[in-house]
């Protein structure tokens, strides 16, 4: 009889995780350049930080103590320019853009599918030169 209950609360608790972690699983991409139609100048500190604050750190994750990069408003820019995480110009070929369109995995945000908005501000940042303004 132990036998059998304990047989039956493992089988629960591996089902449990496995479908929890695919739950975690982002598989749609942006194929089109999200941020092309975008002609308004965006600034790191007003369009993309805010970003950062709700989506990125207000989790945990890229929060001080959390993996990198480090995306608090006042570390955000430094973190991504010396880990290479954008290439100014070059959003399609950036890796914050590869995470946020699902091409690079662990794809961003973990557990939520692409945002076409903030996908485009970011995007269209990166395009006009990635500057910190």
């Amino acid at each position: 009889m132990f036998k059998k209950k304990t047989a039956i609360l493992i089988s629960g608790l591996v089902t449990s995780i496995i479908l929890g972690l695919s739950g975690c699983a982002k598989t749609v991409t942006i194929v089109e350049n999200p941020g092309s139609a975008i002609t308004k100048t965006m600034s790191f500190k007003d369009d993309i930080v805010p970003v950062f604050e709700k989506s990125c750190n207000a989790s945990g994750c890229h929060a001080t103590g959390g993996k990198a990069p480090l995306l608090t408003a006042t570390s955000a820019y430094t973190s991504l320019s010396v880990g290479n995480y954008f290439k100014a110009t070059d959003p399609d070929n950036s890796l914050l853009m590869l995470w946020l369109n699902g091409k690079k995995s662990p794809a961003m945000p973990i557990g939520a599918g692409p945002d076409q908005e903030i996908n485009a501000k970011i995007y269209a940042w990166i395009k006009q030169g990635a500057k910190n303004n």
